[in-house]
């Protein structure tokens, strides 16, 4: 809570950074007055509709586009072929592999396309209706090729291929110690068989474009988390020059790695106002943004977990298939890979073997999803220690007692050599268990199993770490990655004592302005009210590598810390002027410069007035208090913590209601605790969703069956319980702010904790596991297996 006794307003003469400030951008958020891209109008622009193909899998034999130039308002039509020449390919930054298959992947389709919902022409006219109108008139027609939908099926010799080159996009291998002496004897040895379904994401704002030229400069507005990385992939792929292309995202109603990408969309409409020399604009409908919005997860675990009598581990084999779709998008192939130093959880281990195979298929491509390869690691060794822990007849929290690291081990380098800095996995677990009533709850279950009550009551844990900050930049250029880890930020003191904080950082909803106000604020000594953050725009906030990973405070919080050193640096020479004293003796105190020992002193506010008039500056200063920095870390960050949740369960109908749901997570120091309160409960219900709702279905054909929110189901607010937080601090010791990091924690660790709840309640029926989502129906089918 804030420290005045008003939520959201700290107190006089408080720090700012862990105050509870409500959100200084949700006035224009939550009100919707903004700019959002769709928003955007400009003299006479143009609406622009795509036809997407109907099948999965199919050579286009024959596509005339001209007869839709006859509908009323139609300005242009084009297809493939019409673009082949200036479209390129969209780029795959992440070949993890030397040999990686990364085919040719044409924004629209040429010759052949390759999941239901490709784009194969477009339409160009005066509104959008008329646009999407007369899509019906261009003619095509269509050469049917098999679909290829399951990934075992896919790999076999004999599999219709999805490219030329095969079905297997890249094996990627990684392992410690010695696996096979693990398992050799082992007392213990637990196999199970997981599958990550997939997930389409679904952010509050649809995606959208407008694009416009100028001679030959161009802008892109784009509802974009990465408008950086947006503006050097466009270059690349379109040839218009770097410096000639300016890239904003507006307010961006959400993302969720959905919109870490260089889409079609964007590089199409680049060209389609290049070729008519007028803004065009597209935004997709919900339906097909089902169709064509990256999807998530689409994983199948294979594991095998060696322990010892006692419970101890000894080592752990992963082997992963991975739905890559049909094409390598921006970052697809490393995806998995990120989870793979992530599968030993928070526990000690001999040895560890990891192999991944990416699988193409004839369905939309897969990419960044919350958490990104983190939450599926996360699932499958929680889910492997409750099985272990029934497997022993021991609690599930005394298995992961025996087995986590302890606080006087950290730094701690684990089996898959990620150094983890700090945590307390003792502390977070026990606030957790007293909030959530742990053994009064396994009471009442022991009872309730006693006398076969039809609704039983399931407990669900997960004790997750994740590593977040996405850096350093040597680590990922080990890992093939196109890019680095470094993050830019630059502040700029204005005559009248104002700031604007510049972050290279692109926020979709988090409350980066709150925050980086906060941090300005305290490092300067201004108040938060005299601070604007501005960011998003490439050609202000002129470099950057964006918002994802829940990298944004670790790296571009800290990058701003940097460049606020810089300014207090030039106006501490500045102020040792002013005072006639020398810059050594120059002491700095919640925005005030003074002589040690003295009464005397200057606020930086005035000094950045006397910097602007400039009369009377020391010899050899500049008339300017502005600095920028970059941040490149020596690690990732490591927040950990502990959700536990309990279920009730239907036996007679399936149906699943969560009755209680606890979450203490700890993320080392907090900026804004409102925030990161907003961060988690909005993880755990996405956590949540993945564990008993949310699904993307193929048919056999590869046709989408959850093309509409009818059929795609999302939770709403009654479905999910109200939420217990709290949380325990280690300061992250990689960055002089001590943060770890909490966009995707909630996600990670909750879809385990669900999971793990529903298997318990039914493990009396011989249920080892219910696949995600747990629909009543598969929760009914489970028990009756059991049963049986």
């Amino acid at each position: 809570m804030a420290e005045s006794g008003e939520l959201g307003e700290p107190a006089r003469n408080r720090h700012e950074v862990g105050a509870a400030r409500r959100r200084k951008e949700d006035a224009r958020l939550v009100t919707g007055r903004t700019r959002w891209t769709d928003n955007i109008q400009l003299p006479g622009m143009l609406y622009v509709a795509f036809l997407r193909s109907p099948m999965a899998h199919a050579r286009v034999t024959r596509v005339d586009a001209s007869p839709a130039l006859h509908r009323p308002g139609v300005v242009a039509a084009f297809t493939g072929r019409d673009l082949a020449g200036e479209q390129g390919s969209l780029p795959c930054a992440w070949p993890v592999t030397e040999d990686i298959v990364v085919p040719a992947h044409p924004p629209m389709a040429v010759d052949e396309v390759r999941y239901a919902g490709e784009a194969v022409a477009c339409v160009v006219a005066t509104d959008r209706y008329r646009a999407y109108d007369a899509l019906e008139s261009i003619e095509i027609d269509y050469e049917p090729l098999p679909a290829v939908v399951d990934m075992n099926a896919a790999l076999e010799d004999d599999a219709p291929r999805v490219h030329e080159e095969g079905n297997r996009a890249y094996v990627w291998k990684f392992g410690t110690g010695d696996i096979d002496a693990a398992f050799r004897d082992a007392p213990v040895v637990v196999e199970r068989t997981f599958v990550q379904q997939r997930l389409i994401p679904t952010a509050m704002e649809p995606r959208a474009v407008v694009a416009q030229t100028d001679g030959d400069s161009f802008t892109l507005h784009s509802s974009t988390q990465v408008p950086h990385i947006l503006r050097i992939m466009l270059a690349t792929v379109t040839g218009i020059p770097e410096h000639k292309l300016r890239v904003i995202a507006p307010d961006v109603g959400g993302g969720f790695g959905s919109k870490l990408q260089v889409t079609a969309e964007e590089v199409l409409l680049l060209l389609l106002a290049r070729r008519l020399g007028k803004p065009v604009k597209w935004t997709e409908s919900r339906s097909e943004g089902n169709l064509t919005v990256h999807h998530g997860r689409d994983q199948i675990q294979r594991l095998s977990l060696a322990a010892e009598a006692d419970g101890r581990l000894r080592g752990l084999r992963v082997d992963l298939l991975a739905d890559m779709g049909a094409y390598l998008m921006l970052i697809t192939p490393g995806i998995p890979i990120l989870g793979a130093f992530m599968f030993n959880g928070i526990y000690k281990m001999d040895a560890y073997d990891f192999t991944c195979t990416g699988v193409f298929t004839t369905k939309m491509p897969t990419d960044a999803y919350r958490g990104a390869g983190r939450p599926e690691a996360t699932f499958a060794i929680e889910r492997l220690m409750d099985e272990l822990a029934a497997e022993l007849g021991l609690d599930p929290i005394e298995v992961r007692r025996r087995n986590w690291i302890t606080r006087d081990e950290f730094p701690y380098t684990t089996v898959a050599n990620m150094t983890y800095d700090s945590g307390d996995y003792e502390a977070a677990t026990r606030k957790a268990l007293a909030l959530f009533g742990y053994d009064k709850l396994r009471a009442e279950q022991s009872e309730r199993r006693d006398r076969r009550d039809p609704v039983q009551l399931g407990i669900g844990v997960s004790t997750y770490t994740e590593m977040c900050g996405l850096a350093p930049s040597r680590v990922l250029g080990s890992l093939s990655y196109g890019a680095g880890g470094w993050e830019y930020a630059a502040v700029r003191m204005l005559p009248t004592g104002k700031v604007e904080a510049v972050t290279g950082v692109s926020p979709h909803g988090q409350g980066h302005e709150t925050a980086w106000s906060q941090i300005v604020a305290d490092a300067l000594g201004v108040p938060f009210e005299d601070v604007a953050v501005v960011h998003g725009d490439t050609a202000i906030a002129h470099k950057g590598m964006d918002t994802y990973g829940s990298r944004s405070l670790a790296v571009g919080g800290v990058a701003l810390v940097r460049a606020c050193d810089k300014v207090r640096e030039k106006a501490r020479h500045v102020a040792a002027h002013m005072l006639e004293a020398s810059a050594e003796d120059i002491e700095f105190s919640e925005g005030t410069f003074r002589v040690r020992g003295t009464e005397a002193g200057t606020t930086i506010q005035e000094i950045a007035l006397a910097v602007f008039g400039a009369h009377d500056l020391p010899d050899g200063v500049e008339a300017s208090l502005d600095s920028d920095a970059t941040f490149d870390p020596d690690d990732f960050s490591f927040p950990h913590g502990t959700h536990l949740c309990a279920v009730e369960v239907d036996t007679e109908t399936g149906a699943t209601s969560i009755r209680s749901y606890v979450a203490v997570d700890d993320i080392g120091k907090v900026i804004n605790p409102l925030i990161v309160e907003g961060q988690v409960h909005g993880g755990i219900a996405q956590g949540i969703a993945q564990a008993l709702f949310e699904e993307a279905v193929y048919d056999s054909e590869g046709n989408l069956l959850t093309t509409t929110m009818a059929d795609y189901l999302l939770p709403s607010a009654a479905d999910l319980p109200d939420f217990v937080t709290a949380r325990t601090e280690t300061p992250a010791t990689g960055n002089p702010l001590g943060v770890k990091g909490v966009g995707e924690a909630g996600t990670i660790a909750s879809t385990p904790a669900v999971v793990n709840a529903v298997v318990d309640a039914l493990r009396p029926y011989g249920v080892r596991d219910v696949p995600m989502p747990c629909t009543p129906e598969r929760v009914w089918r489970a028990i009756q297996g059991g049963a049986s």
